[in-house]
């Protein structure tokens, strides 16, 4: 294990098939989703499918985007009993260059939280602008938060909607959305979700324990037609492994943010098959996606909430796991977990 570990000690999510992690983490185990007709039409005449966050009014724009990570921010700390103006909140979000993204977007939802919250966030607060692979760069951030500059607690949060016209006209013509003319694409959605990220504590009582992290760039990305090896990702779970001083062998299963492109069951397929040494009878792969859509910046969040579910109601698949997250661009993002007593 890593002489670096992290607990995720508590969460709270927010999305279109549960308002908080309950409620979510039971939808994605039964495999319900929330697919309904947006309002925005394709090419073909229909409408397209989406995963919408069902909230009390129809707020849209940086005010859903806000409510939405309120809410989980709020969840998560009301579980762990902790005051949220007094642990830095790191929020992740969509990449700065990704189509369809507000203008001046981490300001508005900086203020715009605070407002829901009625609350001044901790000076050490941040924003980590990387889309899917944010929830994971947040957490090699809050790492060293934890063990370099002595914070106690980190919240690591992120919020994403793909439920914009921008965003879908865009992703439409490049032939990414699954439309009734492709197949070959993902429905967009949105949600928000926190972990509080800690130091793990001596306790019988086992915890979820984030024992390496692991980074990489990928040259053949989802828009390139060159062979593709997954090398980006490969290096990623390496360095990950490596981190946490153990093998792909010796993990029971993987969580992923696939989210319905061939190109991606392509990558975690060619990824298992580079790095795995042992044959295994079965080595599951959970992509919840499946039942929330495509999330962008919140679904590594999401997904770890969900493990940390799975693990703490013993629905899991074992107690040895790996998280991989890969965006549009080069960045590529992997972690090793165990769910395990700490005796010291």
């Amino acid at each position: 294990m890593s002489d670096q570990p992290m607990a995720i000690t508590a969460t709270g999510m927010v999305t279109g098939v549960g308002l908080d992690t309950a409620s979510s983490c039971a939808a994605i185990r039964a495999t319900i989703d929330n697919f309904q007709d947006t309002r925005f039409m394709d090419k073909g005449g229909e409408w397209v499918l989406g995963s919408e966050v069902p909230l009390e009014k129809p707020w849209r724009g940086t005010r859903k985007l806000a409510k939405m990570l309120a809410m989980a921010l709020t969840e998560c700390s009301q579980e762990a009993g902790l005051d949220l103006a007094i642990v830095p909140i790191l929020i992740c979000l969509a990449e700065k260059e990704r189509p369809g993204r507000v203008e001046n977007l981490a300001n508005k939802i900086f203020f715009e939280t605070q407002e829901e919250l009625n609350i001044k966030f901790h000076k050490n607060s941040s924003f980590v602008e990387h889309g899917r692979v944010g929830g994971l760069v947040a957490m090699k951030l809050a790492r060293s938060m934890l063990y370099d500059k002595d914070e106690t607690q980190i919240m690591v949060a992120g919020v994403d909607s793909l439920l914009t016209a921008p965003a879908i006209r865009h992703y439409e013509d490049k032939e990414r959305v699954l439309t009734s003319i492709n197949s070959n694409g993902f429905i967009p959605g949105e949600g928000a979700c926190a972990v509080l990220i800690q130091k793990p504590r001596a306790s019988k009582d086992k915890q979820l324990i984030c024992s390496g992290l692991g980074f990489g760039l990928e040259q053949v990305t989802i828009n390139s037609e060159e062979p593709f090896r997954a090398d980006g990702l490969t290096k990623a779970l390496k360095e990950a492994l490596v981190d946490a001083n153990t093998t792909m062998d010796d993990t029971d299963f993987r969580i992923v943010d696939v989210s319905g492109e061939q190109y991606w069951f392509k990558e975690a397929s060619l990824v298992l098959s580079r790095i795995l040494r042992v044959h295994k009878e079965g080595y599951p792969l959970w992509h919840p996606a499946d039942c929330v859509g495509e999330v962008g910046a919140a679904i590594s969040l999401i997904a770890l909430a969900y493990l940390k579910e799975a693990c703490d109601k013993d629905f899991s698949e074992g107690h040895k796991m790996i998280q991989h997250s890969s965006n549009d661009d080069q960045r590529r993002s992997a972690a090793i977990y165990r769910y395990c007593e700490v005796s010291s």
